[in-house]
């Protein structure tokens, strides 16, 4: 049973960090390009950040550059997201996706929420 499981949201103030983290079960981690993805109130869904399966190669959105990094740990079946200078339009559902040639996967999402 493929599982994507993201856990580390929650409420922050302006300016603070959080680390987001998917925990992957049920396929072969290894061989999937990783991807974040957050979806606000009232708008689509949008990509913030990717990275490939060896852990190489990053892309990230242009609104979350120099803010946020992906990273990835195969041996731990695991990608994270560490959030940092958060700012309240960085509120929305974070959702994980795993992504092969044919197939993807999501997770169920965690919800950031900035705010003072």
């Amino acid at each position: 049973q493929v599982q994507l499981v993201e856990s580390g949201g929650g409420l922050v103030q302006p300016g603070g960090s959080l680390r987001l983290s998917c925990v992957a079960s049920g396929f072969r981690f290894s061989s999937y390009v990783m991807r974040w993805f957050r979806q606000a109130p009232g708008k689509e869904r949008e990509l913030v950040a990717r990275i490939s399966s060896t852990g190489g190669t990053t892309n990230y959105a242009d609104s979350v550059k120099g803010r946020f990094t992906i990273s990835r740990d195969n041996a731990k079946n695991t990608v994270y997201l560490q959030m940092n200078m958060l700012k309240p339009e960085d509120t929305a559902v974070y959702y994980c996706n795993a992504l092969a040639m044919n197939r993807q996967y999501w997770g169920q999402g965690t919800q950031v929420t900035v705010s003072s």
